[in-house]
């Protein structure tokens, strides 16, 4: 009987390695770049060390340990008390952590001055390269605190612990904690975003600013957190109010988490529906101007659905260009494959202006000279930006074939991860209304915004043709406000294209400005990745992913 040399079936051979121990900082050029123009002086080894952790295997495991076993509603104790307690893993107690910290929820409110917006919107983008989840409250309790301003004395109260880099998830009196996190309940059932149709109600006590709350909220983010900032319907008009989970003193206020949300992803962050029932709550600003006191907070919260957005995008093009250089398919590596090149250099491309958009938004909260311009320029990126981020999710999935579908690998999660950034703070049709509303009411808005396309004039053929097309769709909303709203996407889209080139030509290199205005402004211009006109460096895309 003929014996047989034994040979293995399962030998790993063109897979690439695993995509740890990295600097995602200093992977990133684009990001680097835009850091050195808008924030010149920050001390840039602290993002390569947020950089260098985030890239560890350590904490991408924590990642999908946080978004795997996830968060759990615990609606009594042993004994029958109402505690309504959220359990998480401790990996995300980790990632929260660690994220505190370094400051990436209030450092541009606790270390003000210039370019502190962008270095916070840096950080931030890192973590939220890797772990999106966690973003949720690190966004409210960054966004909370212009809002809460508006009161000085609860101001006062609260600001020593939201400024603090103390991470302290447990619920007790807030006199005694040396950290906080705030979360946002707004929407209610019958209205969602048309937050003036709530009917949960605040009754004052004692004629003074403490209210009691009845009502239920449909979405209550991060239901965690230690306070809330809560509209609803007062004596003199939808209001604002702070809600904190637990009173002074150390009473639970009564804060009925119904059930958490079943949600597509954004998995490791917990999202509820609540009851109030007699809950306490503290008016914020000024009685009947709820939707005015929580403006600057809603800009806020939307710069960080672009941050979020622009840091997926970076996610999927560095998975799919560093699977692309270690397989290789029909006699080459992927990446020197023509047909996968030119995906990649279009993923990059997509990813470069996302993110040069992002920090130039954000160097705009760090001068009020900007106000008149972020009014209008962050919500048109929060649309465009925020809309194009599943499809770069998609993309970026399929460059790794079978894999990328599966849940061994972050794209997947990315995948399900993008969508949530359109919907929160505005899905896309309340976007593009809030848009025509800004240029109707703030025209300041509109000038600035024209200014900063008008700097970049002549500097690119395509790029004067397109803002041609912008002001021409300007003028044509605000001669025709009825019909509007049935042109304000096109318009929002062609606002938001004109936005990126601008800040492309103006400071990013010249191949990534001249890629973006052939690509994205031309009239050979496609939805699909990959199919790039003559004239855009591929290579020096790809070299960049």
């Amino acid at each position: 009987m003929s014996s047989t040399r034994h040979r293995s079936t399962h030998v790993v051979l063109n897979q690439a390695s695993p995509r740890v121990d990295v600097d995602e900082y200093a992977l990133n050029p684009a990001l680097q770049e835009a850091v050195a123009v808008f924030s010149p002086h920050a001390r840039v080894e602290r993002f390569h060390e947020i950089g260098r952790h985030v890239g560890t295997e350590q904490y991408q495991h924590d990642a999908e340990l946080a978004n795997t076993l996830t968060p759990v509603h615990r609606a009594h104790d042993r004994w029958g008390n109402r505690v309504d307690e959220i359990e998480f893993h401790p990996a995300y107690h980790r990632i929260m952590e660690y994220s505190v910290s370094r400051g990436l929820h209030t450092s541009a409110w606790a270390d003000p001055g210039p370019g502190a917006n962008v270095e916070r919107a840096v950080g931030f983008m890192l973590v939220s390269q890797i772990e999106a989840g966690h973003g949720c409250p690190l966004s409210m309790t960054h966004a909370v605190v212009p809002s809460l301003r508006l009161s000085p004395e609860l101001a006062a109260e609260w600001e020593p612990a939201l400024l603090s880099t103390v991470y302290d998830p447990e619920l007790r009196d807030p006199a005694t904690k040396s950290g906080v996190l705030f979360g946002m309940a707004m929407t209610e059932k019958q209205g969602g975003s048309d937050v003036r149709a709530n009917t949960t109600t605040a009754e004052p006590v004692d004629d003074g600013d403490c209210h009691v709350l009845r009502g239920h909220k449909w979405f209550c983010s991060a239901p965690q957190s230690d306070a809330f900032l809560v509209l609803a319907q007062a004596p003199a008009g939808l209001s604002c109010f702070l809600v904190p989970r637990v009173l002074p003193g150390g009473e639970q206020n009564p804060f009925l988490v119904q059930r958490l949300k079943d949600k597509l992803g954004n998995k490791s962050n917990a999202s509820s529906e609540v009851e109030f029932d007699g809950t306490l709550g503290w008016m914020v600003g000024e009685p009947g101007r709820g939707v005015r006191t929580i403006i600057e907070m809603v800009g806020r919260t939307r710069l960080d659905c672009v941050l979020g957005a622009a840091a997926g995008m970076r996610q999927g093009v560095a998975e799919a260009a560093w699977h692309a250089r270690h397989r290789a398919a029909f006699g080459a590596t992927l990446v020197d494959q023509p047909a996968m090149a030119a995906v990649l250099a279009d993923l990059q491309l997509e990813a470069e202006a996302a993110t040069w958009t992002a920090l130039r938004l954000a160097s705009a909260y760090d001068d009020d000279e900007f106000a008149p311009y972020r009014r209008l320029a962050t919500a048109v990126a929060k649309y465009w930006i925020c809309k194009r981020g599943p499809n770069h999710a998609y993309e970026s999935l399929e460059c790794l074939g079978g894999n990328g579908y599966t849940e061994s690998f972050p794209l997947a999660r990315r995948y399900r991860e993008q969508p949530v950034l359109a919907v929160w703070e505005g899905s896309g049709n309340v976007i593009a209304l809030d848009v025509l509303r800004a240029m109707a009411r703030e025209p300041e808005s509109v000038a600035a915004f024209d200014a900063e396309l008008a700097a970049q004039l002549g500097g690119h053929e395509l790029y004067d043709r397109h803002v041609e097309r912008v002001r021409a769709l300007i003028g044509r909303a605000a001669a025709d406000p009825g019909a509007a709203p049935g042109i304000a996407r096109r318009l929002v889209e062609a606002m938001a294209l004109a936005q990126q080139g601008a800040v492309l030509l103006a400071h990013a290199p010249a191949p990534v400005a001249e890629a973006f205005c052939l690509a994205r402004l031309g009239d050979d211009r496609s939805a699909e990745y990959g199919a790039l006109p003559d004239g855009v460096d591929i290579d020096a895309l790809v070299a960049r992913a």
